[in-house]
Formats: C-alpha cells, structure tokens, sequence
C-alpha cells in the first residue's frame, strides 16, 4: 500500500485524483533536480532554539500532532515552536495552545508570512506528512532552515538533511513523535498519546458534567467530516434501542443538532446533554464515557486522548484505520463492506459494542 494509494471513489473522481497526484509527484521531481542536494541520513546537532512544524491541515491531524508540540515544550522550554498552518481550521486549534510560540497561516496572511517566516531562519524545519504534498514541499523548500527534516519517501529524497523512515501503516500519532529521538528526546507510547489544548467551558456543560458524575454512560457521535463516513440516524435509534438498560450521551458537530435532538427525544435512555462548541468541550464529556461509538473522524482521537474505548464504524481503507485509528486505547473496529460507513448493520455496532464492554468487566474483575 503506497502513500497515494486509491481508496473507493466515483467513477468520475478517479481521472481527477490521478492528475493531482501526477501533479504532486511532477512538483517534487523538478524541486529534486534544482534544489541543492541534502542527504537524508545526517545526524542533528548544535543548538536548537527555533523550530518550523508544516502542521496538516484537518482537526484530526492536529490533535495527533500535539503530542510531538507537548514533548519539544517540555524537553526545551525556551524553544520558540512556529506551527505554519495551512488551514483555519488548523491555524484557530493551535491558536490556543500556550506551549506554541507563534502559529502562522501560510494562504491567508501573506505579507506576514512572508515577514515572520519567509525572512528568517530556523533551526529545525520538519514537514509531518509523509506523502508528496504540493503546498509542504513548497514551503519546505522556501522557508530557510539550518536543519530539515521529512519522513522517508521517494520524493522527498534529497529535499531534507534527514528522513525518518518509519513503516508507512505506522499511527500518524508515533510517526510525528518519530523528530523527538533525532533531538535525544525518548518517545515510548504514552508520551505519543494525543492531548487537546485547553479552552474555556460553558456553565451548562459544567453542570452536565456534575450530573452524570461517575455513571459512565455510553457516548455515541453522529458526526464525521465526509458523507461516506456517516451513519444514518436511523440506524443510530436501532442501535440505542439495542441497550435499554444502558445509559447514553449522544454527541454532534453543529451540522448534525437536529438530528442529536430528535434522539434525545426518541429514546429514553438517551441523557439529554449541552451542545458542544469545540473539541474540548467534547473531549470532557468523552471523558467521562465508559465508551465512545463513533465514524472514523476526529472523535476518535480525542479518546485516545481521553483514555476512553472507541467502537469505530469505519470504511474499507486500511490506511485509515492503521495510520488514524485509535491510538493506546481498547477498541472494537466495524468495516462497512460497501464502501460507505452507512452500510454497516446495527448489530455488527452491538455486537463490537457487548464485546468492549465484556472487555472492560474483564480487567475489572
């Protein structure tokens, strides 16, 4: 399985992925033959007092991406750590994070990038994404660095001082913590566990948390950020009413409230709670869950930031679920043989569900 590999698409996104991807590869050739020549097995040293990291660009890869933030912080705590962004949404999440320096957004503040970034030099440079990327290959080659840093692949041969060659199915969680031991910084799993700045929390969600305590209901989340990794509400009504005697929480992005609602309504072992307005604010009540039933989305991540055992409702892409599934958690996967998250049944969900329960009177026994 390559970086590039295809997953299950239309018809008519096939041709359009493919030149993209001859695009990206067609980029990184030319940059190979008219940069100057770095060897990718050189050791780093001499003082690291700034550090450039090419943050990716969904909320998910952010939150996989903090714990490299959080371990540099605390082995170097005058380091100045410069997140460039390429994404608002990626630029506003490390925005909050006291332990990054400057966070710069590289497409919308153009002069300041240019003032900030571009006219100076760093130390470290280190591009996270392990495939060909137009936009990180260029800025990797434009912002000036005495050190650069990739991880290993055809075409970032010759482009870094160093390339971190990790399995490509390793979690993106290891594969970002993987700078850290070229640094003299040890980073074993727990140290690679995903963590979420903390922001501000509203009363309601305050007062809900004090509610459900210490009964550890069952989360459930019915939203992801594509359609084919979405459950139908339907099949999320079937699955509560699977579990009467079992208590529920069910979360939601702003797109799905409605819907969050209606179950809420619908099913009488459903706890009505707050809306949540960030990731934060979801992640404390993800950890309060005894478990947390989910699509492939960022939920995952932030419970193996919380600690909590994810059932994963997942497509056919084995890359999704190596690279960006559950990291240091229990966790129970459902693959839909169809293509779409819609296409898995209730009760395979249960079934994953009754044996991560089982799991967990196990270890408490």
């Amino acid at each position: 399985m390559t970086p590039d590999a295809a997953r299950k698409t239309s018809p008519e996104m096939k041709p359009r992925k493919k030149k993209k991807r001859q695009f990206r590869q067609l980029f990184a050739r030319s940059l190979q033959r008219l940069a100057p020549a770095r060897s990718g097995v050189a050791e780093f040293s001499g003082p690291l007092r700034s550090v450039a990291i090419l943050a990716q660009e969904k909320l998910g890869d952010c939150v996989l991406l903090t714990p490299l933030v959080r371990n540099l912080r605390r082995a170097f705590p005058d380091l100045e750590i410069h997140l460039i962004a390429f994404s608002r949404a990626s630029a506003s999440f490390f925005m909050i994070d006291p332990q990054v320096t400057a966070v710069h957004l590289v497409k919308k503040q153009p002069r300041r990038y240019f003032r900030e970034v571009l006219c100076r030099e760093f130390d470290l440079l280190f591009n996270t994404k392990d495939h060909p990327s137009t936009h990180f290959l260029l800025q990797s080659a434009l912002i000036r660095a005495r050190f650069k840093v990739g991880h290993k692949n055809p075409f970032h041969e010759g482009l870094y001082d160093r390339l971190l060659d990790l399995e490509f199915h390793s979690h993106m969680a290891a594969k970002n913590c993987a700078l850290l031991p070229l640094l003299g910084v040890t980073a074993e799993t727990e140290e690679c566990r995903p963590s979420l700045p903390a922001m501000p929390v509203s009363e309601e969600l305050t007062a809900f948390l004090g509610e459900i305590g210490a009964s550890a209901p069952i989360g459930v989340n019915l939203s992801a950020g594509q359609p084919n990794r979405l459950w139908t509400e339907a099949k999320w009504q079937v699955l509560l009413e699977r579990f009467p005697g079992e208590r529920f929480v069910v979360l939601s992005g702003p797109e799905d409230v409605d819907a969050k609602r209606r179950l809420e309504e619908q099913c009488p072992n459903v706890i009505a709670s707050p809306t949540t307005r960030n990731l934060y604010e979801a992640s404390r009540i993800v950890s309060k869950l005894r478990l947390l039933v989910t699509p492939d989305t960022s939920m995952v991540h932030v419970a193996s930031a919380t600690g909590t055992p994810v059932a994963g409702l997942y497509r056919e892409a084995p890359q999704d679920i190596s690279r960006f599934g559950p990291y240091a958690i229990p966790f129970e996967i459902v693959i839909s043989p169809t293509g779409e998250v819609s296409g898995i049944e209730p009760g395979e969900v249960a079934s994953a569900v009754r044996r991560l329960m089982g799991r967990a009177i196990g270890k408490e026994a």
